[in-house]
């Protein structure tokens, strides 16, 4: 069901606020080993969770390996008003401050296979989280007309191949099967759009057709907020490739790129006016009058491609450094336009004009002993938003800081745990965002609002991961 003020059915599209540690609608952790370099070992292929950030790597691997993992995400964030009005330009009202809109805690699984073939072939398959996002504020928050509640949910099947030319050269190869299921809720303007009608003389014609149908006109007075809801899913197809270069034995570089995905989310729009008053006929005038009906809907949207340039050195027995540079094609993401589909209503527009990407990633292992390796990174990750006039609350983004640390230990010469921490600084994200069509105009639709205020973000990822090879 797909809602007309959609300013969330392009985070559906997208694929999180809960972003974890990548900016944009990605889900970040995709290896708890990886996550304990904070994403800086790209080289590394350190296990089979290479089969994401270079299916190369899966050469390097030795006979079966699966991994198993699960990172929780545990946010802490806030939201304090700074003025937000209807199209009317008049105070939304509702609740200023918002401080449990993000879920106490998120977790998602990650599941590896990789198998050696022969000396030059390697095959495996990964299963993990590409992008997501929940956020569910307060029905009267003051930002309710752009939007009250999102749930994006992704999950990508990843089987990939690795070619070993030589011992200083190795290439990999995968293909994408994604799938994407969201869910939305936004607060519809019907006591702004009851405003602007009797300001411009048609409340009158209101009132006549309501007393002419045995409403009762006096409960205009006490109008409250109408609702829109939306569900869509599809599936989505891509690639990713990678390169290798080992010029010695404790030293490789790799290149990797993961393609966009096309999806076309499909669903239906959802319009309930049925407790904007306690009177019946007067919510089903107030209905008609807005011009809102159920209907199918859709929207295009494409995932941004990733491209990675990573490198690895083992120092000595003990240290090893790694470093990690991604860039992200972000402005994949301009306007998004929802499309109703079988009605007249125009298309909701959604300004998101998103830069392209840049994180930068750099981290170290280090083997205290035979059983137990430690792990350390730090990674800074540029936001899509270009401005406050774009921050919309489905993604209240901002650049970020990241700081990882974990530890594999290996329980028995063919099984091991990961452990990894980290910790998340998000910078102060201010929005003054105007949906540019509200409720009297036509040819297209929107509830006309401006929403003003700071969300302030931090975070934690705990990751535990179960390693075994046979």
């Amino acid at each position: 069901m797909n809602q007309k003020h959609l300013t969330l059915l392009v985070a559906l599209a997208l694929g999180a606020s809960l972003d974890a540690t990548a900016s944009g609608y990605r889900f970040g952790s995709q290896s708890v080993s990886a996550q304990g370099t904070a994403e800086a070992n790209g080289a590394e292929a350190a296990d089979a969770s290479t089969i994401f950030a270079n299916p190369a790597g899966l050469s390097r691997l030795e006979g079966r390996q699966i991994v198993g993992g699960i990172t929780a995400v545990v946010p802490h964030s806030t939201f304090q008003d700074a003025g937000s009005t209807r199209f009317t330009k008049t105070s939304t009202g509702g609740v200023k401050s918002q401080d449990d809109y993000a879920p106490s805690v998120v977790a998602a699984p990650t599941l590896y296979y990789s198998q050696k073939i022969d000396s030059q072939w390697t095959a495996g398959v990964g299963v993990f989280v590409p992008y997501g996002t929940k956020l569910d504020y307060d029905d009267n928050w003051s930002g309710r007309y752009s939007l009250t509640n999102i749930k994006l949910e992704s999950i990508n099947i990843n089987p990939s191949v690795a070619f070993r030319l030589s011992e200083q050269h190795s290439f990999g190869f995968g293909i994408s099967v994604e799938h994407m299921k969201a869910s939305l809720r936004q607060g519809v303007d019907v006591p702004g759009s009851i405003a602007a009608a009797q300001a411009a003389g048609s409340g009158a014609a209101l009132v006549r057709q309501i007393a002419s149908l045995g409403g009762n006109p006096a409960a205009l007075a006490t109008a409250g907020d109408a609702h829109a809801g939306v569900e869509g899913k599809d599936w989505g197809y891509g690639f990713n490739v990678g390169y290798m270069y080992s010029p010695t034995p404790d030293t490789r570089f790799g290149i990797a790129y993961r393609s966009s995905i096309k999806h076309e989310l499909k669903g239906g729009a959802v319009w309930d006016f049925s407790t904007v008053t306690s009177d019946a006929v007067v919510n089903k005038v107030l209905q008609g009058a807005s011009h809102h009906v159920n209907s199918a809907a859709r929207v295009d949207v494409s995932t941004p491609e990733t491209l990675s340039l990573n490198a690895f050195h083992q120092f000595d027995a003990k240290w090893a450094g790694m470093a990690d540079v991604t860039w992200t094609r972000n402005s994949r993401m301009q306007d998004i336009n929802i499309q109703f589909v079988g009605t007249n209503e125009g298309d909701l527009v959604i300004r998101q004009q998103w830069k392209n990407t840049v994180r930068v990633a750099l981290g170290a292992n280090y083997a205290l002993n035979d059983a137990v390796t430690l792990r350390g990174g730090i990674a800074h990750d540029d936001a899509p938003v270009r401005g406050d006039t774009l921050r919309h609350a489905a993604l209240p983004d901002a650049d970020r800081l990241q700081l990882s640390f974990g530890a594999n230990w290996k329980l028995t010469p063919a099984s091991s745990l990961d452990l990894a921490y980290s910790w998340l600084h998000f910078n102060d994200a201010s929005g003054n965002y105007t949906n540019n069509c509200n409720p009297v105009m036509t040819g297209c639709t929107g509830n006309g609002e401006t929403t003003r205020g700071t969300w302030k973000t931090r975070m934690q990822l705990l990751g535990l991961a179960y390693n075994y090879k046979f």
